[in-house]
């Protein structure tokens, strides 16, 4: 593959996560222990990509933190957009440190590295699209054969099923028409804005059909993702396994973790380092489990993300919920996941109520949460960061950060 330097874009929060990325920004949720954009990294690195500018801004510090200036091989070069004001103004702020051919992607892109080698071998622009089933929540890309004519923003009736999957190919040219670039009606400058603007001066832009493609918009999609990758792990135990414990399929068991007698662990599971689990808990497919966790006696974790020094000691349960970092569940915490009435269920995000279109979905739990013993969580419930929980309430809705619930 001809060698291509990607410009891979990480400066927004990603508020339909919250509360996740109250303290995090949205690239660096983790997926199987390792944050989306370390999954990204992964694909570059498959695909031949050795440098990365990476733009950042909303809390850049965990990401300069996380990854250096060099990760596996790859160097990383930093770029600062100070306001995030758009997919355009992101690419303009990494102007200075362009090479004359380049890949752009959102930095929560889950995307296969084989696919990523298929756009930059491509000639001239190219645009990735893919197949979904409902193509009126992204941009609609219409093509004649495999050229793209048009770009339509969440179209109310869409002509086809084939999305933008906002991964890109350009040449320094793409500038020029990113400096003649409109704000939108939201306030941004958006690349697909550049791309028309491209598109009607002449340039053709070749849409790449792509294989693996997972939108990550909510804090459900972490978990199809969680499950995603963990499906393709394969068993290491590196920490310590109790006589009497039981380890099905692929398990992976971090450095300094103890799983003792009597825990019941189903793969496809991730446990990080220096972990105790039991004795005696139940933990069941499709889960993650962070560092410095502790999941104890009568615990039942199913489809779940737990993130690092997050205490489940005793009694409770947890299925298809992610649980933010350092939070301590007490005696008898459960969270539901199954509507009564067998309906999909509802969350309310940015004060808007969306489906989720899950049947079993539990709660979105921030960092630093207590609940006293006997908590009960209902289905779909959001929960802040720095949340207190009395013994024996009730939650439902969404709780707002830094409060109480009595």
């Amino acid at each position: 593959m001809q060698y291509v330097q990607a410009v891979v874009l990480a400066a927004g929060e990603g508020t339909r996560m919250r509360p996740l990325t109250f303290t995090r920004p949205k690239v660096m949720l983790p997926i199987a222990n390792r944050p989306i954009l370390e999954h990204l990294f992964v694909s570059l690195k498959e695909a031949g990509v050795s440098r990365v500018v990476l733009v950042v801004g909303y809390r850049d510090e965990t990401i300069r933190d996380y990854f250096g200036n060099e990760w596996d091989g790859i160097s990383i070069e930093y770029a600062n957009q100070r306001r995030q004001l758009g997919t355009a103004d992101a690419l303009k702020a990494a102007s200075h440190l362009l090479e004359e051919k380049f890949l752009m992607m959102n930095g929560d892109a889950i995307v296969s590295s084989s696919d990523i080698s298929k756009i930059a071998r491509q000639e001239g622009f190219a645009l990735a699209v893919k197949e979904v089933p409902n193509p009126e929540e992204f941009g609609v890309v219409e093509c004649e054969g495999e050229i793209v004519k048009n770009i339509v923003e969440k179209p109310e009736k869409p002509e086809s099923n084939l999305i933008n999957a906002g991964i890109y190919l350009f040449t320094k040219e793409i500038l020029d028409f990113v400096d003649k670039t409109p704000q939108s009606v939201r306030g941004e400058y958006e690349i697909t804005t550049s791309i028309k603007l491209a598109i009607e001066s002449g340039i053709e832009f070749k849409a790449v059909e792509i294989d693996e493609w997972i939108d990550v918009g909510f804090p459900w999609d972490l978990l199809r993702a969680n499950a995603y990758f963990l499906s393709k792990l394969e068993s290491r135990i590196d920490g310590e396994v109790e006589e009497g414990a039981h380890l099905i399929g692929d398990v992976i068991v971090g450095e300094g973790s103890v799983v003792k007698s009597g825990a019941y662990i189903e793969g496809p599971v991730v446990i990080g380092r220096n972990c105790k689990i039991g004795p005696n808990c139940y933990i069941r497919p499709s889960t993650s489990i962070g560092d410095n966790c502790h999941v104890g006696a009568g615990v039942e974790i199913k489809n779940s993300i737990v993130m690092n020094r997050t205490k489940i000691p005793h009694l409770s349960y947890l299925g298809d919920s992610v649980i933010g970092e350092n939070c301590n569940f007490g005696a008898g915490t459960k969270i539901a996941n199954l509507r009564l009435d067998d309906k999909n269920i509802m969350v309310n995000v940015k004060n808007r109520l969306i489906d989720t279109k899950l049947r079993k979905f539990g709660a979105v739990v921030g960092d630093n949460v207590r609940t006293g013993i006997n908590v009960t969580i209902n289905v779909g419930t959001m929960i802040g960061d720095n949340v207190f929980i009395a013994p024996a309430a009730k939650v439902d809705g969404y709780v707002e950060r830094n409060s109480k619930v009595f």
